[in-house]
């Protein structure tokens, strides 16, 4: 199987299930996909995940968009702008198997915060503040959504998804925005992330009749696991290519 098949195939799957479960739950696309995308195809992150959160948020936003708390969106904004810059410097001077590593240990946080079910109180200096480190996190590895996902954990369902809907669309756009400024942007990480469009909108289709059947902590339990699985594979595969190397 060439490279591009593997990344298609089994990233594509990856992108599948990672959108069952930000339609049902607001976010967990980038946290389960990036890691595998990750190892895949290094060269392709974080643009290939940017084109894809980019688009997710829309279907959503399609059926929610009313119930978008907008004085918490603005707090996000406002902290995920200089976020993004300090992702980009990321980007920029550290290298791809570092990032990998990065990438790892913070899918590893977000699962054990995750799965703690931290209590963050809603206000605009934690929302910022998440906002701040999505910036960080969704820039440099296209997993931008467990810092938001903490602080909206005990809203209503159509307003986590909706709030973090607009948040996801309006950080991936500057995202991949920021990453053309500093060339890190490749032509192969844009077509990529197009043709996983494809795999997306068939997993967000899926989460619809199942949203209202699934048990939340069940399914959140389930993926946390895949996610910190994949995120330890990143971890051996990007110490072994370090040796080999």
């Amino acid at each position: 199987m060439t490279d591009a098949a593997s990344v298609l195939i089994i990233g594509g799957l990856a992108v599948f299930v990672g959108a069952i479960v930000q339609g049902g739950v607001g976010f967990g696309l980038g946290l389960v996909a990036a890691p595998v995308l990750t190892m895949l195809g290094p060269d392709l992150m974080p643009g290939a995940m940017q084109v894809v959160n980019m688009t997710l948020p829309l279907f959503t936003l399609a059926a929610e968009w009313r119930t978008v708390d907008w004085r918490g969106l603005g707090f996000a904004v406002l902290g995920r702008l200089p976020g993004g810059v300090v992702g980009a410097v990321v980007v920029v001077y550290v290298s791809v198997y570092a990032r990998g590593v990065f990438v790892a240990v913070m899918v590893l946080i977000a699962v054990a915060l995750t799965a703690r079910a931290l209590s963050v109180p809603r206000n605009g200096l934690t929302i910022a503040s998440a906002g701040f480190v999505s910036g960080i996190t969704g820039t440099a590895t296209g997993i931008g959504g467990p810092p938001m996902g903490l602080v909206y954990q005990h809203a209503k369902g159509p307003q986590i998804r909706a709030t973090l809907a607009m948040f996801f669309f309006l950080s991936a756009a500057q995202s991949l925005v920021v990453l053309a400024v500093v060339d890190e942007l490749p032509a192969r990480a844009l077509m990529t992330g197009a043709a996983l469009i494809v795999p997306m909108l068939l997993g967000f289709l899926a989460s619809g009749p199942l949203r209202r059947f699934l048990d939340g902590g069940k399914v959140r339990v389930a993926v946390l696991v895949v996610a910190a699985a994949s995120a330890l594979a990143l971890i051996v595969q990007t110490v072994m290519t370090g040796l080999l190397t």
